[in-house]
């Protein structure tokens, strides 16, 4: 203990240090091992593994640090809000001059703290929509691969290997992972991941659903499946997925957003796939039930066949009526076609031809062919004359629209020396030829940059019957 003296001119000088570390010896002397209840405020894991935290009431707050190796064993993983009891002792940290406490062990102030965040999170999520049944995927009735997340040396994986055995041997992948502890968590999330993120055509086959389990514990030990981001990577998964934490009255945040929870390891087991010697039961009984509809259906058919076959009576008899048809029909076909023959011969042994009537035949074809002739030339006179007055018409509205007309009336054409026509007075470049075309005749000429020529007079006003003329 420092004990200052009576007079200021007899104290003793110290160095920082030297003060620093009777503090820190007075300190850890006094609260070598004690025992302090808090809420977690700020919670930093520092990539070195320690993790730093603030322990705090309504009036005051204390530092704490876990050195990396004892948060590896913590049962609960530190969150700010949660309230817990810290151990461990209290030391001074001279570069800053603060004294903080060294925790060894710590735990939540009671069942009710972590009630208290498992409520607060169920309700946060059940508001995002995690919980509804209308996102959960049914399961797939006879999965070719099961994926399990767990522990592959406990007792659940032979669970549930044991079960699949029993019911139907189905191909299994184990993702190891911890199933309690601060880690646990982040080893589960990898695992639900990394199942879905295998390709489904790769050397390891994608599973067809995915089963996360853990035997029973204490709710810290289970604590790990109340984890935020454990929860929402569950209702990420795009492969059905069956919770099976702890025993039936354990209860988790993976239990609300998995897409089936079962009470059990073995019960999820039984949700995967169905009893193998059920379905050969099954199978076998409908396999009877198709050859007894089957044998009566066959009955049935030949029963109205024998029936139908009776009605029918035999093929000699089915014969005998259409060959007497066809008998007489042929019979009647010989009649007819004599009678025919006796017709036409009687028809033209009728027929009297003579040099006179073919005369007169000859005589009145030429006549009505000479009337045929006539009537064709009257026509074309008629057709020819239509098209040369219309060609006449046309020909005098081709003339009234050329160009020539135009320059009978005094105007001019200009063309280029391409014999393109010259619209503008900026479109001859300098020093080009162009060619002038009259009514009478064409003149050449060139544009040049001499001289300006001299302004011309004006020309005089035209009579009021005189046409104006412009240049186009």
């Amino acid at each position: 203990m420092i004990m200052p003296t009576s007079t200021g001119s007899n104290l003793k000088e110290y160095s920082v240090s030297e003060i620093s570390s009777q503090v820190k010896r007075l300190i850890e002397g006094e609260f070598a091992h004690i025992r302090i209840r808090g809420e977690l405020g700020r919670v930093v894991i520092a990539g070195s593994g320690h993790v730093y935290l603030d322990l705090k009431d309504e009036r005051a707050s204390l530092s704490g640090v876990i050195w990396k190796g004892q948060a590896a064993r913590l049962k609960v993983k530190p969150e700010q809000g949660l309230e817990v009891i810290a151990t461990g002792r209290l030391t001074t940290f001279p570069g800053q001059s603060k004294y903080q406490i060294i925790i060894e062990a710590l735990e939540p102030a009671g069942a009710g703290a972590l009630m208290a965040l498992f409520e607060e999170r169920k309700k946060k999520l059940a508001a995002e929509g995690l919980f509804d049944d209308a996102r959960k995927k049914p399961l797939p009735f006879l999965p070719k691969v099961i994926g399990v997340v767990t522990s592959p040396s406990g007792a659940v994986i032979r669970d549930i290997l044991h079960r699949l055995r029993e019911r139907f041997a189905s191909h299994v992948l184990v993702w190891p992972s911890l199933v309690q502890g601060e880690k646990a968590a982040a080893q589960v999330i990898a695992g639900i991941e990394g199942f879905n993120a295998l390709p489904l055509d790769g050397p390891v086959p994608r599973p067809d659903v995915i089963i996360v389990a853990r035997g029973g514990g204490s709710l810290e030990d289970l604590w790990c499946f109340n984890d935020e981001a454990l929860a929402r990577a569950a209702a990420a998964s795009d492969i059905p997925l069956i919770s099976a934490v702890g025993h039936e009255t354990d209860t988790t945040l993976i239990d609300f957003v998995a897409d089936r929870r079962a009470p059990t390891p073995s019960a999820a087991a039984e949700m995967a796939v169905p009893v193998r010697s059920e379905l050969l039961a099954e199978l076998a009984n409908k396999a009877h039930r198709i050859a007894r509809v089957a044998a009566r259906q066959f009955e049935t058919a030949r029963l109205s066949l024998m029936a139908a076959g009776r009605g029918l009576g035999t093929p000699a008899r089915l014969l005998d009526e259409p060959s007497q048809r066809l008998d007489r029909a042929g019979m009647d076909l010989k009649r007819g076609l004599k009678r025919l023959i006796e017709r036409r011969a009687d028809r033209l042994a009728g027929l009297r031809l003579s040099p006179e009537s073919l005369r007169r035949e000859m005589a009145r074809q030429r006549e009505h062919l000479t009337t045929l002739g006539g009537r064709q030339s009257n026509a074309m006179a008629r057709n020819l004359q239509q098209q040369d007055a219309r060609l006449s018409h046309l020909g005098a509205l081709l003339q009234s629209y050329s160009f020539k007309g135009v320059l009978e009336r005094g105007y001019t054409l200009a063309l280029d020396e391409a014999g393109r026509i010259i619209r503008s007075a900026k479109t001859p470049p300098e020093n080009s030829n162009a060619v002038l075309r009259f009514a009478d005749g064409e003149r050449e000429i060139r544009f040049g940059a001499g001289e300006k020529p001299k302004k011309r007079a004006k020309p005089s006003r035209p009579d009021s019957g005189s046409t104006q003329k412009s240049l186009f």
